[in-house]
């Protein structure tokens, strides 16, 4: 079963949990780790030869373009995260078209490749900004992978669907790529990376994905940030609640992330669309 692994490229200090302490007219102020951690990320997958997305801040982008080039050069695939890692709950459509269409041209001027994937800041499609989903057609995306079916205090639709599928609104339409969750009882238990990968033994993780290959016969969804594999990285003076979400077994990530590539199956998830949608013609 071929799965997909996904990064989602911005710094340490960039992260939502961080926006009411470090204003983004600051973000030029502070320690970049985003090359060293890139780099480190780029040379285990070249380790395992296994491709993976990164969505791309366009803020990283327009300051380490030859960062975006390296990964476009070694097979990986480049989409957007958004221009400053703003929730599209706080834009409205106006500036949500703005936002992904300034992000996208700048992308692509670096890469020479077309972008085709898009996935939102803290997974902020919900059921309220569906709207987003309509407009990322219109400017030419082909995926999304912003809708995560769990209940979280600020993302999440719960009664979304769990698998990728395809939506359809006002005649346009769009694959969408939900990051993974394993059903119990009613519940779905996200165990698709980030800070679940942190939080939940590797063993419960392998299980999940096995879960998905083998039962379920659907690909496992997965994503992480550079910065998750960084444990020297500076402690921002959050709150103890945002602190234990973003510090969490920071030492543990590579560890559990080389144990997964070697276990399983990963690629793109432009590959992984193809793969499933072949006879759409994607």
């Amino acid at each position: 079963m071929l799965n997909a692994l996904t990064f989602d490229l911005e710094d340490y200090y960039q992260v939502t949990a961080f926006d009411h302490i470090i204003d983004r007219s600051a973000w030029d102020t502070m320690e970049s780790r985003i090359e060293q951690n890139v780099e480190r990320v780029l040379s285990i997958l070249d380790e395992y030869k296994v491709k993976a997305t990164f969505f791309a801040l366009g803020w990283i982008a327009e300051r380490y373009p030859i960062l975006i080039r390296t990964i476009i050069n070694e097979g990986h695939e480049v989409a957007s995260h958004g221009y400053n890692h703003t929730m599209i709950t706080y834009h409205s459509p106006a500036s949500f078209k703005e936002d992904i269409n300034k992000t996208k041209q700048i992308l692509e001027d670096i890469t020479g490749t077309k972008v085709k994937g898009y996935r939102a800041p803290s997974f902020s499609i919900n059921n309220s900004s569906l709207w987003a989903l309509n407009i990322l057609c219109e400017q030419d995306y082909t995926y999304d992978s912003s809708i995560f079916p769990i209940r979280h205090d600020r993302y999440g639709m719960p009664h979304a669907q769990r698998f990728p599928h395809t939506i359809e609104m006002n005649g346009n339409t769009i694959r969408e790529f939900p990051p993974s969750t394993i059903q119990i009882s009613r519940w779905n238990c996200p165990m698709a990376g980030g800070g679940y990968l942190r939080l939940f033994p590797i063993k419960f993780i392998e299980w999940g994905i096995t879960r998905l290959n083998e039962i379920d016969k659907q690909p496992a969804i997965m994503y992480l940030h550079p910065w998750e594999l960084d444990p020297s990285q500076p402690r921002i003076p959050a709150g103890w609640f945002n602190r234990f979400r973003h510090y969490l077994n920071l030492n543990s990530t590579e560890t559990k992330l080389r144990t997964l590539i070697k276990k399983f199956k990963f690629s793109t998830l432009n590959k992984l669309c193809t793969h499933i949608f072949e006879s759409f013609d994607v």
